[in-house]
């Protein structure tokens, strides 16, 4: 009995008839998303209309034509095309997703941390006008040193009159 051939042994199930293809996912992502909107331009859809009444005229009006009335081969390949274009439009849409969770969860970041600025600066405001209380003003120190001039000004007169008499 080989090795592989033991159900105790982890292996391979079965051999691999084909090469197991490595593709970059953001390579392969970007072009799924150029594809997408492309086929989202009014320039593909009027070029996809173009073809598709050319290739019913073509069929209606020429002799022995290769897809007759019913059309098959156009269904056939309007079929391909909608099944390669609904997978790659759902990755486009899938990694627009993704990058608008980042894109959200970065403004989160960033409205928190104004909010903290914010926070702290207004408690810095309110500080600042708490210590303000405690200062003189200028108004203060006029009035204090108004009421200091007219007392000097009272007194006058009695220190001249000792130093006179």
């Amino acid at each position: 009995m080989a090795k592989t051939d033991r159900l105790d042994i982890p292996g391979r199930s079965r051999t691999q008839w084909l090469p197991r293809m490595r593709m970059d996912r953001d390579a392969f992502g970007s072009f799924a998303e150029s594809f997408a909107r492309w086929m989202g331009t009014a320039q593909f859809l009027m070029w996809m209309t173009v073809l598709i009444i050319a290739w019913v005229v073509w069929n209606v009006v020429w002799p022995g034509a290769p897809d007759p009335f019913p059309f098959l081969f156009l269904t056939l390949a309007l079929s391909l095309q909608a099944s390669y274009a609904a997978p790659l439009i759902l990755l486009a849409a899938n990694r627009q997703e993704a990058r608008d969770r980042v894109s959200l969860e970065h403004d989160r970041e960033v409205s928190a941390q104004s909010r903290a600025d914010m926070d702290f600066l207004a408690r810095e405001i309110a500080s600042l006008r708490m210590r303000m209380n405690d200062i003189a003003t200028r108004d203060f120190i006029r009035s204090e040193l108004r009421e200091l001039l007219e007392e000097l000004d009272n007194r006058e007169p009695e220190s001249t009159r000792k130093h006179l008499g």
